[in-house]
């Protein structure tokens, strides 16, 4: 089971956190030119530019619940990011209500990290590899539960009642009402359970003795950003707004 190991960074932990917010950056920037300044880009509504989307979120999210265990007070490690969620959601409802936060990436990971560390005893009785597989396939199976149904893909093993979709709790868990607009969702249904995949996976890791390659050197700028993270993603967006305004004198 997962263990607090030490408080060692790990260069290529670092450097791949460091990737997804550089990246998570690049995405919001575009974001910003196309729905906020006009930029005709066909391209952003494309297949590949949501499988880069996808890509950046679940290698984020994912890492996020693999390095829960090499620290001690998940709880209040949590309580700083679903915080710093509140903060980005509240400048971004005050200043552009256009392209609010509501249920950002920030809340989900400070959220999922308060609820890993205190059903921390509980999953600790779970085989790694069991656990693993089972988040996983939960994470499949809800990934459109936003849209009504249990299942994956077009295979709809569950469709949900309509009324479950009726309020702001709701929407936390995963079931927004038909009102709800959120340029930056994420519910805890289903990533809560990519983050428990990756709680789980940390296990098997140390047990495989990949701990030693992670702790080689990788890409310094990378790391930087990675250790950074926080910082960079409550910043990033009014940062990037403020100046695009200035170049396109919005």
């Amino acid at each position: 089971m997962p263990q607090n190991i030490n408080h060692k960074r790990y260069p290529v932990l670092d450097a791949l956190r460091g990737a997804a917010i550089v990246n998570m950056v690049i995405y919001h920037a575009i974001w910003d030119l196309v729905y906020l300044f006009g930029f005709d880009w066909k391209w952003y509504q494309s297949t590949a530019a949501h499988l880069w989307q996808q890509a950046i979120c679940c290698t984020f999210i994912f890492l996020s619940g693999f390095c829960l265990p090499f620290g001690h007070k998940g709880i209040k490690r949590g309580l700083v990011v679903f915080l710093a969620g509140a903060v980005v959601s509240a400048v971004t409802i005050l200043f552009t209500p256009e392209s609010r936060i509501l249920f950002g990436v920030l809340t989900l990971i400070g959220s999922s990290m308060i609820l890993i560390s205190l059903a921390k005893p509980l999953l600790e009785r779970c085989p790694a590899a069991a656990g693993l597989g089972v988040s996983f396939v939960l994470f499949l199976c809800t990934k459109n539960i936003s849209s009504g149904y249990i299942g994956f893909g077009s295979w709809r093993l569950w469709t949900l009642p309509k009324t479950w979709y009726s309020g702001w709790l709701t929407a936390y868990l995963g079931l927004p009402m038909k009102v709800f607009f959120s340029t930056d969702y994420f519910a805890l249904m289903p990533w809560l359970f990519l983050f428990a995949a990756g709680w789980f996976f940390h296990p098997i890791a140390q047990k495989a003795g990949w701990f030693p390659i992670l702790g080689h050197s990788a890409a310094k700028s990378l790391e930087w950003a990675g250790r950074h993270s926080l910082i960079i993603y409550v910043l990033h967006q009014p940062l990037i707004y403020l100046l695009l305004s200035v170049l396109f004198r919005r």
